[in-house]
């Protein structure tokens, strides 16, 4: 990309690359480390979208996804290698400072964004059991860029990280102890995510985001964070990305017994279990249309199985959401802020509508204007519970992670 980067000098007026690496995308994001603090808005971004199918595409920010050549028996590689052919033409005479990447998890050791040498990646490939859709996409970038580029820093931030601070009650699973002593707890997931928000409802809010506060991260992946004083302490998802919400094309919580069901009497092999709970289960699974809500609701209204399927789907998506932030706000005690955020929560009025709805009890009254328009806060004055939509900023909390792993290293 760019000659060597001097640790000592590696943040003024240098680039951070962020990488997030999925099974069939690769977002990526460059932000300007010269600007004091870190711009939130990246200097560029895009997305690689479709890698290993048949029509994969190539976009840029203000500029449409377009067909890309990623042909061969590596599309990843030639994914990477495309977004490296942008990051060069936009370099102008600057370095890159540093490679930061969202890596899902980081066990029970990896809580801290790290700098990432050969030893830190075995490690990390100790993982990918954990996080079959992200852990080895990630770790293959790493890889690439290690051997191809030894001077440049990367540095890899959890998903898992912000979890840290759920109590033991919380991360432990009824299973033997033994068990536990191997590493099988609850994680918890979408880290980066909760961690921006740590950030922004504080500005946005005052003094309440430091209550109790469930934000809601609805995307492909869905997952419930209850924090106290801007501290992690419950959330949805567990020992994998599997757990909790009812999700794009994942299960959610799922009675064991129905996948002893599935291997012992349907005979479904260890292989076909997996794909089923990951890519073939969720909004899509139960209404045969789409994993995307808005999708499955203009069918809402359709007359026989199809229209019964999307109200099915959407009902029980709604469902379960409303009964875990039910769940997170006994936790808490009370409930003084709601907020959505991601894909989903930042975008689908009708399912935050529908959510709240299903809330009053807690003294939840929406305002139907600020909903449909995407406010950021969408409660009336007098709802005694404030819901706000937040738009999430995940590639801005790597890079600035990666810049401060950086600036602790050169002392």
């Amino acid at each position: 990309m760019s000659s060597r980067t001097d640790d000592r000098d590696a943040t003024r007026g240098d680039l951070v690359l962020v990488l997030n690496c999925g099974s069939s995308s690769i977002k990526f994001a460059l932000f300007d480390a010269g600007v004091d603090p870190l711009p939130r808005k990246p200097a560029w971004n895009g997305k690689v979208q479709g890698i290993g199918g048949p029509s994969p595409t190539y976009g840029e920010t203000g500029i449409d996804p377009a067909p890309a050549d990623l042909a061969g028996e590596h599309p990843h590689l030639a994914a990477l290698q495309r977004i490296r052919e942008g990051v060069v033409a936009r370099l102008g005479g600057r370095r890159l400072a540093a490679v930061a990447h969202r890596v899902v998890h980081g066990g029970s050791r990896y809580f801290e964004p790290v700098r990432v040498d050969a030893g830190v990646l075995d490690d990390l490939r100790g993982y990918i059991p954990l996080a079959p859709l992200h852990q080895p996409f990630a770790l293959e970038a790493i890889d690439i860029l290690l051997r191809e580029r030894p001077d440049l820093p990367q540095v890899a931030c959890f998903d898992t990280g912000f979890h840290h601070t759920l109590p033991d009650v919380e991360t432990l699973l009824p299973l033997p102890w033994d068990a536990w002593q191997r590493g099988l707890r609850r994680y918890g997931f979408h880290g980066l995510s909760y961690e921006y928000m740590a950030t922004a409802l504080p500005e946005r809010h005052g003094a309440l985001a430091n209550g109790r506060v469930v934000v809601a991260h609805l995307g492909s992946g869905a997952s419930l964070c209850a924090m106290q004083d801007l501290r992690s302490v419950a959330t949805t998802m567990g020992f994998s990305a599997l757990d909790g919400l009812m999700m794009g094309t994942r299960t959610g919580a799922l009675d064991p017994g129905a996948l002893l069901y599935l291997m012992e009497i349907e005979k479904l092999s260890l292989e076909e279990v997996a794909q089923t709970l990951y890519h073939r289960s969720g909004l899509l699974g139960v209404s045969g249309l789409s994993s995307e809500p808005r999708v499955i609701v203009r069918h809402e209204g359709d007359a026989g199985e199809a229209g019964e399927r999307a109200r099915l789907a959407l009902a029980l998506y709604v469902r379960r959401i409303v009964r875990e932030i039910g769940a997170m706000a006994a936790v808490l005690g009370g409930l003084d802020l709601l907020v959505f955020t991601a894909g989903v929560g930042e975008h689908n009025a009708f399912v935050r509508e529908r959510v709240c709805q299903g809330l009053t009890f807690l003294g939840i009254a929406l305002d139907q204007g600020a909903n449909a328009a995407d406010a950021a806060i969408i409660s009336t004055g007098d709802s005694r519970v404030r819901v706000g939509v937040e738009p999430t900023n995940e590639e801005w909390v790597a890079a600035r992670d990666a810049l401060a792993v950086l600036r602790a290293s050169a002392g």
